[in-house]
């Protein structure tokens, strides 16, 4: 395995305790009783891109017709007269409120009084953001279309202009970094990691750390696993996203290499150390799968290119329509 340092102030500096410099408000959107969100019997219909569910057990889901909340009955869709934007993910943080990421419209706060839109105008990175992530020390992050921005509740920092997909910090603390590349900070050095042949990780679109601590990610060449000192690919399929289940599987959506169809895998828990981990095919399809996500009771939901799944270990629900609940 090679490394590659970047010697760049900028990139050093963001790793404070505090990531902010000057403080920044965003524009705040009041919420009417005309523009709380309409109440649908359906779920999204479009490109669905994360899942997640709250403290309360409420479902909510990033797709590009809204950001929508299911109770267990009913969706509703929380930024139905807010914006429309193309929303690529959601993120509950510690004290109980919501960020939205957008597709050129930047970030929205929601504290379910009020929202708060950031862009680049306060500070931002950039107004494409791909992914957001809370740290330990509870600084929101933001993978955007122009780099990575830290926000502290009262200002940005920003650092490198890469594409930055997802941000993901491990048990030791370290924060991992997935886009153009894959890179780690160690509180002490940036680093750019490549393959043991000086290869560069492209396109990383998911990192996890499973529980037996190594690093697991997906990049054009595939599904890695990374042990602390050496890398293993062992499936040359890639993982548009990626969980570690209850059980210890790990669930993947990906596309088939040659093939213009899209499967949801489960490796066994049992086998992922081994070199070729058991894999079970649990759905294919030709259109998009975007997401998966373990829910409380154990069932998975999946996003495609037109809505929500959700499977319970034998059948498939489909909430494009009231009908498809049944």
């Amino acid at each position: 395995m090679k490394y590659t340092l970047i010697y760049t102030l900028f990139l050093m500096s963001v790793f404070h305790t505090s990531c902010g410099q000057s403080q920044t408000e965003g524009k705040k959107i009041l919420i009417s009783s005309e523009n709380k969100g309409g109440i649908t019997s359906h779920g999204p219909k479009w490109v669905t891109r994360k899942i997640i569910q709250d403290r309360k057990g409420n479902i909510w889901i990033a797709a590009f017709d809204g950001i929508f909340r299911y109770d267990g009955k009913s969706f509703t869709n929380i930024t139905s007269n807010v914006s429309s934007a193309r929303f690529f993910s959601v993120l509950e943080d510690r004290i109980g409120n919501f960020w939205f990421a957008s597709v050129g419209s930047g970030v929205y706060y929601y504290d379910g009084q009020s929202f708060r839109n950031f862009t680049a105008k306060d500070g931002l990175s950039n107004d494409v953001v791909f992914s957001l992530y809370e740290d330990k020390t509870g600084n929101i992050w933001f993978g955007t279309g122009g780099g990575a921005s830290c926000y502290d509740g009262k200002s940005f920092r920003n650092f490198t202009t890469r594409d930055v997909n997802c941000i993901f910090q491990d048990k030791k603390g370290k924060f991992w970094f997935g886009g153009a590349n894959l890179s780690v900070f160690d509180g002490r050095t940036f680093t750019t990691l490549t393959d043991k042949d000086g290869k560069a990780f492209k396109s990383v679109w998911s990192i996890i750390e499973d529980k037996k601590g190594n690093i697991l990610f997906g990049d054009d060449d595939g599904l890695w696993r990374y042990d602390g000192s050496s890398f293993t690919n062992f499936t040359k399929r890639n993982a548009l996203s990626m969980i570690e289940d209850k059980k210890g599987n790990v669930w993947t959506v990906s596309g088939l290499p040659g093939s213009r169809s899209w499967v949801l895998s489960r490796y066994d828990a049992k086998s992922l150390s081994n070199e070729k981990p058991t894999v079970t095919n649990v759905k294919l399809r030709e259109d998009a799968f975007f997401t998966v996500f373990e829910a409380y009771d154990g069932s998975i939901w999946v996003g495609t290119g037109e809505g929500v799944y959700r499977y319970d270990g034998k059948t498939f629900t489909d909430f494009k329509s009231k009908e498809g609940q049944k």
